[in-house]
């Protein structure tokens, strides 16, 4: 084990180190490189944590994946998309909050982007935050607009790179053109954001490991890691999720080896286990994105079952409860990311 934390300290590891880390079969043998993951956290972020809040404006999609409660042939699904004014007043609600981050998620709609972006002129002209956006595939003069409009931030996840596993997950889309659109966004200026769900039906230890080493040359400015969770209403409703330790091992390596990615504690984990949340505070992530979807609009994006804070106020105060459980406090400011 001493031998294998000093390649990932110096970065000499190689793919079969992080199997090897990825195979620790419990945590008190992986405990050495949690506590290393949190010390480098804490180097770089102290004890802070930002808070992103998100909106869930739409739940229209023109995509299939096999995982999502929300998959185009989901008839069950009530579609929305929320009015611009509505969003506005969630936008002022976090200033208020003192959150400097919104966070605009939607299923894959063309259709919404003209509203979208004047949504995002908007409140980039009323509003001193950040604007992230996570609305899927587009072409490179779309992102273009919506970088003009007043986007930072893009988070498009890959959710695994190995091309057979891929197009088991994605049916419609083609691992090499979303690789080619983290690219342009990337090309574009924005901070980009990407991830992968761990636990997968049919995945491996050694894709998760090529996933590690695709990141470490994409080199995003966040990493959004989530345990798969089956949607009932899809074709992988039947499988049966993982433990959420192989989640927070993967959170720990990510740390690890790119030290300053802004890594945050997933709804997912919380989903798939109460201290979820606050275990990924513990040992790595440095953000949390609580859920500011208008309630009546929150049922009908699910994702996967049983989502936690689709009910409940889950705002800033409840999030502050849960990073002050961590032993950690909410940071002030946007949180941008920086290469050191």
């Amino acid at each position: 084990m001493e031998e294998l934390i000093n390649r990932l300290k110096s970065g000499t590891y190689t793919k079969d180190d992080l199997v090897s880390a990825l195979n620790i079969p419990d945590e008190e043998k992986f405990m050495p490189l949690f506590n290393l993951s949190e010390q480098i956290c804490e180097e770089y972020f102290g004890k802070g944590v930002f808070i992103r809040g998100i909106i869930e404006y739409s739940n229209k999609c023109r995509k299939n994946c096999n995982y999502c409660g929300i998959r185009r042939d989901n008839e069950k699904v009530l579609r929305y998309l929320i009015k611009p004014e509505e969003i506005y007043k969630v936008a002022e609600k976090l200033k208020a909050q003192g959150v400097m981050t919104l966070v605009l998620q939607g299923g894959e709609d063309a259709e919404s982007d003209p509203m979208l972006l004047d949504v995002i002129k908007q409140i980039r002209t009323k509003y001193e935050m950040a604007i992230t956006i996570s609305i899927g595939e587009r072409p490179f003069e779309v992102y273009k607009q919506f970088k003009e409009a007043g986007a930072d931030r893009f988070l498009l996840r890959i959710e695994t790179t190995n091309p057979v596993l891929f197009k088991a997950l994605h049916p419609d889309d083609d691992l090499e053109y979303r690789k080619k659109c983290l690219l342009w966004l990337k090309e574009l200026g924005y901070q980009v954001g990407t991830g992968i769900m761990t636990g997968l039906p049919g995945q491996t230890m050694e894709m998760i490991a090529g996933d590690l080493l695709y990141f470490k040359e994409l080199q995003p400015a966040m990493l959004g890691i989530g345990p798969f969770l089956p949607h009932e209403d899809t074709p992988l409703g039947n499988e049966k999720p993982k433990e959420l330790f192989l989640t927070l091992k993967v959170l720990a390596l990510i740390r690890i080896m790119l030290k300053n990615v802004n890594l945050p504690a997933t709804t997912a984990m919380g989903t798939l286990d109460k201290d979820g949340r606050k275990k990924a505070m513990m040992y790595g992530a440095n953000v949390f994105m609580p859920n500011y979807t208008p309630a009546p609009y929150r049922e009908s994006y699910l994702l996967y079952d049983n989502k936690i804070c689709v009910k409940e106020d889950c705002s800033n105060l409840c999030a502050g409860g849960i990073i002050k459980s961590a032993g950690k406090f909410v940071a002030q400011g946007r949180g941008d990311y920086k290469s050191f």
